[in-house]
């Protein structure tokens, strides 16, 4: 079984970054700027944002892009420099994404939960030039002496000291005639959490970009008509790819909301007609937990798309109860995949709830044992994956892109089997990686921070199960020496170094080692099934 697309999508193999030889779409825009140029020539009136009280045509949206392209130009700004976004969902979001674009720079979206040294270390290590940030957030930006490469702050949402305003970017002057990227050539860089502890900047080109949104169009069957609401951060490889970008290329309308709150999206999504969006499953969860759920007139959505986890059977009954129109349609897919790997036909949704979906039109997908051998259908091993969706490797880091990639297949960490029908399964996450209602945390990256404390001996981050997130994090500590420390103070330790999301919520406070086996091992399985037993 397999995607039964229109006749007139002709897919051909070509070779990119190199020497990967991938399945590509024939007809295609040339690079992500030109999929919004195109629905700009062919719907100029038609909505294309919507956020709070500012409602933007397609055509004024281009004008806005085109006039802070030419302010970031005339600083000297152009094709290659790394523009990184501190922002919300908010408009200047996607005015300054198209801005990037537009001058074939390279946007770094930045999650606005991120803390001082994670900011400071993205900034550097991508060499950014310029930074619009949230004029909230401006406290937490770190000391220029960190950044060296850093010459221009633009900031959102209200002045702030070492910052210009960004709407005086569009105060003037023509952006330069539009050189075509290369479709290899990166787009957007965003950075993902690695088992090393320091954040991977995944290499998004254009080709990706280019093939994640049309894999969306033409599996999701999203047209212009389409009203297609933002709910999760557009910093997230979800809200920029799925949603914003995946917009343009069909023509649709972008709903956005500045933060996801299960009525305030019931009662936006009623008022604005949503059709699609892509959400966690934790997410619908909250949704029908509103008692006025039934309230909210909801008839006009027909595509709910959802990955990060896995979406719990009574959830889907109960959608299809309330909104017998709504077809949900699973996800899998990660920053390296920009996006989708595999998509659920929604038709097929509730009879193969174990499964993620099909392997996209130019995705490839295959299952190999530890020696790297392929194994038979329905097997389990770990999933690789290649495909013109997939990053060509990591900015800045060959180390870790020799590691991960083989061949043009990256190495997902998931174990998973894909059966003779092709429906692809996923067991099992990367080892030691928490999912806290879609947001995934590496363990080692906050056992690093938790070692910078002077009281910590040793720490180990595990999962404590959550009806509603699905997992949360939990900190075992051993302590060097008895009451040296309280969970209070570890916490407020961890909440100035990570994303609040990262921070452990709960501890287990020990004076002695951790368990080990007899190599020194750590023994996580103990310490899960201990806390298991504790609750």
């Amino acid at each position: 079984m397999a995607w039964q697309l229109d006749p007139a999508v002709v897919l051909r193999h070509e070779v990119h970054f190199g020497d990967r030889v991938l399945r590509c779409f024939a007809d295609r825009p040339p690079h992500s700027f030109a999929m919004f140029a195109d629905t700009v020539a062919a719907r100029p009136g038609a909505e294309a944002l919507v956020c709070g009280p500012v409602r933007l045509t397609y055509a004024e949206l281009a004008v806005a892009a085109e006039a802070h392209a030419a302010g970031l130009a005339a600083l000297g700004i152009g094709a290659g420099d790394r523009i990184a976004l501190l922002l919300g969902n908010r408009v200047e979001f996607v005015v300054a994404l198209l801005a990037a674009l537009r001058l074939g720079a390279i946007a770094v979206p930045l999650g606005t939960r991120l803390q001082t040294p994670e900011i400071a270390y993205i900034l550097d290590h991508a060499g950014a030039v310029a930074l619009v940030h949230e004029a909230d957030l401006a406290a937490r930006l770190p000391p220029d002496a960190e950044t060296p490469l850093l010459r221009h702050r633009f900031s959102a949402g209200g002045d702030c000291v070492g910052a210009r305003p960004f709407a005086d970017l569009a105060a003037g002057g023509a952006a330069p005639p539009l050189v075509p990227p290369a479709e290899d050539d990166t787009a957007v860089i965003l950075y993902t959490s690695g088992t090393t502890g320091r954040p991977k900047g995944a290499m998004l080109s254009h080709l990706n970009l280019v093939h994640s949104t049309l894999h969306f169009r033409y599996c999701m069957d999203l047209g212009a008509e389409d009203r297609i609401l933002l709910a999760v951060p557009a910093s997230h490889v979800t809200g920029l790819v799925a949603v914003i970008m995946t917009a343009w290329a069909c023509g649709g309308a972008i709903i956005m909301m500045p933060e996801f709150r299960a009525r305030d999206f019931l009662a936006l999504a009623a008022r604005e007609r949503l059709t699609y969006t892509v959400m966690v499953p934790a997410m619908y969860n909250l949704c029908l937990l509103q008692p006025d759920f039934d309230s909210y007139d909801l008839g006009p959505w027909r595509v709910g798309g959802y990955g990060g986890a896995p979406m719990p059977e009574a959830t889907i009954a109960a959608l299809a109860q309330k909104l017998p129109r709504l077809g949900l349609a699973n996800a899998y897919g990660a920053t390296e995949t920009s996006s989708p790997t595999t998509i659920m036909p929604a038709a097929l949704t509730a009879a193969n709830l174990d499964s993620v979906g099909w392997t996209v039109p130019c995705g490839e997908v295959i299952v190999v044992d530890t020696d790297g051998r392929e194994v038979p259908p329905g097997a389990t091993g770990e999933i690789w994956i290649r495909g013109a969706m997939v990053v060509g490797g990591y900015w800045n880091n060959p180390e870790a892109t020799a590691q991960n990639f083989t061949a043009g297949f990256w190495h997902s960490g998931d174990i998973g089997s894909v059966d003779a029908q092709g429906f692809v399964r996923v067991f099992d996450r990367v080892k030691d990686m928490i999912n806290r209602g879609g947001y995934k945390i590496f363990s080692v990256e906050v056992e690093n921070v938790l070692g910078y404390h002077p009281a910590v001996l040793e720490s180990a981050i595990v999962a404590r199960p959550c009806p509603v997130l699905g997992e949360r994090v939990h900190a075992f500590v051993a302590r060097k020496t008895p009451d040296g420390v309280d969970e209070g103070a570890l916490r407020a330790f961890c909440a100035a170094r990570l994303a609040d999301y990262k921070v452990p919520e709960t501890f287990t406070l020990l004076d002695e080692p951790l368990p080990r086996n007899a190599n020194g091992k750590l023994l996580k399985r103990v310490l899960r099934d201990t806390l298991l037993a504790g609750t």
